[in-house]
């Protein structure tokens, strides 16, 4: 299945403009990667190995977040770099979390997607604000396997 059959290509849009409008409010970067199924049977390890094939530890204050979808499989999960663990609580994805399920188990993946986007800038800005001279680190567009 093609990423447009599970995200249509104006969501596809969406969800671009939702990580450049968030990283406006916070130094840190936002990614979304989309696959079919989880390779490795476990939400949480193939986003960690996401996050490490797309290089996401890459960014100057280790303040990337990923956010995975395996849309067949039907799971999903939402990690952030050490800079980012080093400073916020234990729990502190699990609104998010909590919204992206509600909004997958509807079938609005696109909203429930820009949503998060949206709270995990809000989020971040309070321990990443916005630097001089902040650069795009990450690239904003979803990235996908078909796998």
């Amino acid at each position: 299945m093609k990423l447009d059959k599970f995200i249509s290509t104006a969501g596809q849009q969406r969800i671009v403009d939702a990580i450049e409008q968030a990283e406006q409010a916070t130094s840190g970067e936002i990614r979304v990667h989309v696959e079919p199924r989880c390779t490795s049977g476990d939400a949480y390890k193939r986003a960690v190995e996401k996050f490490n094939e797309l290089k996401m530890y890459a960014t100057e204050r280790r303040n990337g977040v990923l956010i995975y979808i395996a849309f067949e499989s039907r799971c999903f999960a939402i990690i952030g770099d050490s800079g980012i663990n080093e400073v916020v609580p234990s729990d502190f994805w699990d609104n998010e979390k909590n919204l992206l399920a509600q909004y997958l188990r509807s079938g609005d993946a696109t909203t429930g997607i820009c949503l998060v986007i949206e709270a995990i800038g809000e989020n971040l800005a309070k321990f990443f604000p916005p630097v001089d001279n902040d650069i795009n680190e990450q690239p904003n567009e979803i990235s996908y396997d078909e796998n």
